[in-house]
């Protein structure tokens, strides 16, 4: 059984709650996994993450109970087929935007006949060869979840939630919304929108819908919108945010040692820093 799966059987009435890893960091990657997520996407498309990185990624989060997701760079066979066999599970693919491109990317996580991934017996995902019979077992335990990132791709959605192995749907709301002409609007009411009509349209099919916002309050509203499984910013976002208000806070505590020092008239000049 796939874990992502199980994860979103398993949830219940509270969708599970992820992040994303954009650090390249297999202690970061850790650290995060530790931090109480449910799941976390190790991203190859925007990140500075090869094939032998994500072997690191999946060996640092795999010490922790968060479930992994690698998103890989393309709709690539050749890559799909590198990043299986370094033992990824579960794989998102962006930018899908037809039932036809849903299919090719089903069909590069399948050994033949059922698709076109290339067989070897000795890799990380075999266990280096002591899972047998292997390949049987990987058509099952392979997930794929397809992001959705364009009006044109909401307007296939039920063509695409329809193809046999895509078990379930992403929608980007930082690209859907450049696609509408809202680009860093995320939260733009028409955006906003046209993702609540396609997680209601996703209800309606039975079919697992995912999205990631940057605030708590942007994950609410998804949440609201009937969304199974969302993310909230990613590694380095959390980072920077949690500094930036760390560093803010300390220049205003000084401002304020600095007013209440001259009013109260302790300050004496010329001492040392």
């Amino acid at each position: 059984m796939n874990p992502f799966r199980q994860l979103l059987k398993a949830s219940g009435s509270h969708p599970p709650v992820g992040t994303w890893i954009v650090s390249a960091s297999p202690l970061v990657a850790e650290a995060i996994g530790h931090a109480g997520f449910d799941w976390g996407v190790i991203d190859m498309e925007h990140a500075p993450l090869d094939v032998s990185g994500v072997v690191g990624m999946l060996q640092a989060v795999g010490n922790t109970k968060m479930v992994p997701v690698v998103r890989v760079p393309w709709n690539d066979a050749v890559v799909v087929k590198r990043v299986l066999d370094a033992g990824a599970l579960t794989l998102m693919f962006p930018f899908v935007q037809s039932a036809d491109e849903a299919r090719r990317a089903v069909a590069a996580t399948r050994y033949p006949p059922e698709g076109v991934r290339g067989v070897i017996g000795m890799s990380r995902a075999t266990r280096f060869g002591t899972i047998g019979p292997f390949v049987a077992h990987a058509q099952r335990s392979v997930g794929v979840i397809v992001q959705l990132e364009s009006p044109a791709a909401l307007d296939a959605i039920a063509e695409i939630a329809e193809v046999p192995g895509v078990d379930a749907l992403f929608l980007g709301p930082a690209d859907l919304a450049a696609a509408m002409g809202h680009a860093g609007h995320s939260d733009h009411p028409a955006v906003l929108e046209r993702m609540a009509q396609a997680a209601h349209r996703c209800k309606q099919l039975g079919k697992p819908v995912g999205t990631i916002g940057e605030s708590p309050a942007a994950v609410v509203q998804y949440r609201a919108c009937g969304c199974d499984f969302v993310a909230i910013g990613s590694d380095l976002g959390l980072l920077m945010r949690g500094a930036q208000a760390a560093a803010g806070a300390l220049r205003t505590q000084d401002v304020q040692t600095h007013v209440h020092s001259v009013v109260s008239g302790t300050r004496t000049e010329g001492a040392g820093a």
